[in-house]
């Protein structure tokens, strides 16, 4: 089987939250060849919930901590592409990172292996079968086109 090319396109774009507030959505793009493969059925939603300044972002200390577990999760799957991160939301006090993923058990371990240099961190998680990627294609509806902005 020939290894799956994996876009490491982003795009970011703001949204609104229910309440008003300030989100920014961030998304990779060009996952197309992946979708098609069909391997990865299961999306995951990790939840960080925190307290945010006036505007509902978060405070410098939990940003910088928040990209840290960002790179690093990024990078272990990169090498092991048991998941593949397609979107991050920030914003209303709650920080989301979005991934698909091959398997829920190997996702669960990896991601536990990751977690282990840092900081006990208050995550929720929430899997659910999204073999078509609908989830995804929601998200990209965001994408801000060129010369829109």
């Amino acid at each position: 089987m020939a290894k799956i090319r994996i876009s490491n396109d982003w795009w970011t774009a703001p949204a609104e939250g229910d309440n008003g507030n300030l989100i920014l959505v961030t998304g990779r793009r060009d996952m197309n060849n992946v979708i098609e493969t069909g391997l990865y059925r299961y999306r995951v939603e990790i939840t960080w919930q925190y307290d945010g300044d006036e505007k509902g972002l978060p405070i410098f200390a939990d940003s910088k901590v928040m990209e840290e577990v960002t790179d690093a999760l990024n990078d272990s799957f990169d090498h092991d592409p048991v998941a593949i991160m397609t979107g991050i939301f920030t914003g209303d006090g709650q920080r989301n990172w979005v991934f698909y993923t091959r398997s829920l058990h190997i996702f669960q371990r990896k991601f536990n292996q990751v977690m282990e240099p840092f900081p006990t961190l208050p995550l929720a998680f929430e899997a659910e079968e999204d073999p078509d990627w609908e989830e995804y294609h929601e998200m990209c509806l965001c994408e801000v086109a060129d010369g829109e902005d």
